[in-house]
């Protein structure tokens, strides 16, 4: 995503509409038959996959069969080193701290996840992931960057019930570009268990693609969202959330919004 999505005019696009893609296509020529080729797989794998997860699942297996870094979203390695060290350093500011215990929900492959691994102590750090293809290609960037000794514990999942956790046992819960590719149904499923595992002074950080205008879908792969949706949705399941501002300063083109069981202060 561009450093200026989050500007005024296009935090009120609707790239859905036919008018949006007939615009970008006459800005941005080159890009058509890429996106052509995208929606016809979109079209392939709906057909072949109709849950969401099952779907989303063979778009990351087609994506790092080309690129791994590419998959999670970063079209060159330096692009993918300064969006971990991006996500990185602002835990770090926001008190992430050796002795935590992290969940990283959508780890791909430890973009920023080899850094949280080498910064928390042995067997603190927890990577989820729905894509076997792109765990594989974690377990590369783990050992290319010798950090075995760190035990990290990467795990496949099928939903974000998160059901096989223990209660209140993460400090600091992170989804990084996770929500922006999630239906509104699997982002309620997490904030409807992710309190249960948050220690009672944790909190969930997680980055969406904003909206100020309707809410909407581009194929079933990019998802946008008002920021007043989310924060109801995770009050609704009793949680404590705020939109981050210092964020916004960042680079990357996201919001994110954080949610604790207690008041948030940090």
């Amino acid at each position: 995503m561009p450093a200026d999505a989050t500007s005024p005019k296009k935090l009120r696009s609707n790239r859905a509409t036919l008018t949006h893609k007939a615009g970008y296509a006459l800005r941005h020529p080159a890009k058509v038959v890429p996106y052509v080729r995208r929606a016809g797989r979109d079209a392939w794998l709906r057909m072949k996959h109709p849950d969401h997860v099952g779907y989303y699942r063979a778009v990351m297996a087609s994506d790092t069969r080309r690129s791994p870094e590419a998959a999670v979203g970063s079209r060159t390695h330096d692009r993918w080193l300064a969006l971990g060290e991006m996500q990185f350093d602002y835990l770090v500011e926001h008190g992430l701290r050796p002795g935590h215990r992290m969940l990283d929900i959508g780890c791909g492959n430890l973009r920023g996840g080899w850094r949280f691994i080498g910064h928390l102590d042995p067997g603190d750090y927890y990577g989820i992931d729905i894509s076997p293809d792109i765990l594989v290609a974690a377990k590369r960037t783990l050992t290319e960057r010798g950090l075995q000794d760190k035990l990290p514990h990467l795990t496949i999942t099928g939903d974000l019930t998160l059901d096989f956790l223990p209660d209140a046992h993460f400090d600091v819960v992170h989804a990084h570009s996770v929500f922006s590719h999630s239906p509104i149904e699997l982002i309620d499923q997490c904030l409807a268990h992710v309190g249960r595992v948050l220690t009672p002074s944790g909190f969930f950080d997680f980055t969406f693609d904003r909206t100020e205008g309707t809410e909407h879908q581009v194929l079933r792969e990019d998802f946008y969202y008002r920021t007043e949706t989310l924060l109801a949705l995770a009050e609704g399941h009793g949680l404590h959330a705020r939109f981050m501002d210092d964020w916004e300063t960042r680079p990357h083109g996201q919001s994110k919004i954080r949610v604790g069981r207690a008041p948030l202060t940090g």
